[in-house]
């Protein structure tokens, strides 16, 4: 398996966001991307690493990959190989591309987020599988305990649930007027059913309306966000995962349309968002690049304890407030971690 980075057959055009993801996807191809380690056994061939993710290309977590074995003292290009395959939201073509990765002959998957950890498990009970991005592994049934997930797999949790209430209220902090927010998400998406419920208890403290909006369909996502204006919601909330293409029909929308956005992962404030408070993705790549250090290096994923990142950010687009008419607060902009100017 060579350093490309392409889509899966048949998945579906990305439109803005899927150009942005094709920017990095050419950077990290040109780069090289991984490969080897100075401490890991001398091999043949090189070690490949299949990367999963229903993204537009490698997610941040995947560039944290290779700069955690990077800093781990690994080589590129004469012990490992990475390769990405990425369905552009499409979660029904995930299965497929874990089976196209299984015929590449990888020998760990690093699998991004909910269905794509649950599509790797579903065609391999052999290879290792290391996770990032899943809020509640335990509750997916990807594993049977932290200490000892079982099986083949491990990885990186975060925090995504307990982060979820306190999202809104910066976004309330930042907008003191906010009173009707929008929350579009994938019905599918068990991580975006379970969020709902903390944003709407989040929302009934806070004296704000949530309108959610379960969706199912590309079709049905452009139908309603089509309809949205400034005169019908003060924000819009995104939902984590990229299946719909949900994240870049709001990047779209909201920069026609100039409604103020959160997110919970700091990429798209960098693209244009207001604002953005998660965890650090980069650093859930780097935790992940351990695990696979440790696999690498013989240990049994199913007896290598599952890392939680605990690493937050919270990130203001100051531009992007400047062309939105907002002036924020400098006590906010002061428990900004970071700040794009």
């Amino acid at each position: 398996m060579n350093n490309t980075f392409r889509a899966t057959p048949g998945s579906r055009s990305g439109g803005r966001l899927l150009r942005q993801m094709s920017c990095i996807a050419l950077i990290l191809a040109s780069s090289g991307l991984l490969t080897g380690g100075a401490d890991a056994a001398e091999r043949a061939q090189p070690i490949k690493i299949g990367v999963l993710t229903e993204s537009w290309g490698p997610t941040p977590e995947a560039v944290g990959l290779r700069d955690g074995l990077v800093e781990l003292g690994y080589r590129e290009n004469e012990q490992f190989v990475l390769g990405v395959r990425f369905t552009q939201g499409d979660l029904t073509a995930l299965p497929a591309a874990a089976h196209e990765l299984i015929q590449y002959g990888v020998d760990i998957i690093f699998a991004c987020y909910n269905a794509a950890t649950k599509a790797a498990q579903g065609v391999t009970t052999r290879i290792p599988i290391v996770f990032a991005g899943v809020a509640d592994p335990v509750g997916l049934g990807l594993i049977q305990n932290f200490a000892r997930p079982g099986g083949n797999i491990t990885g990186v949790a975060d925090l995504h649930f307990e982060l979820s209430p306190k999202r809104l209220e910066l976004f309330h902090e930042i907008i003191p007027g906010l009173k009707r927010v929008l929350y579009l998400y994938d019905a599918a998406d068990a991580d975006a059913v379970a969020g709902a419920k903390l944003y709407h208890d989040a929302a009934h403290r806070l004296d704000i309306a949530l309108v959610e909006q379960p969706v199912r369909t590309v079709e049905e996502t452009q139908a309603i966000l089509a309809r949205v204006s400034k005169d019908e919601v003060d924000g819009i909330l995104a939902p984590r995962q990229g299946s719909l293409n949900i994240i870049g029909f709001i990047m779209e929308i909201t920069s026609q349309r100039a409604i103020p956005t959160m997110f919970d992962a700091s990429f798209m404030v960098e693209q244009g968002a207001l604002a953005s408070y998660g965890p650090n993705l980069h650093e859930t790549g780097r935790q992940a690049a351990r695990l696979i250090d440790k696999i690498l290096k013989g240990a049994d994923p199913a007896e290598t304890p599952v890392e939680a990142n605990s690493k937050v950010e919270f990130v203001i687009n100051l531009k992007v407030a400047k062309t939105l008419g907002l002036t924020i607060a400098p006590e906010v902009l002061y428990r900004a971690d970071r700040i794009i100017r």
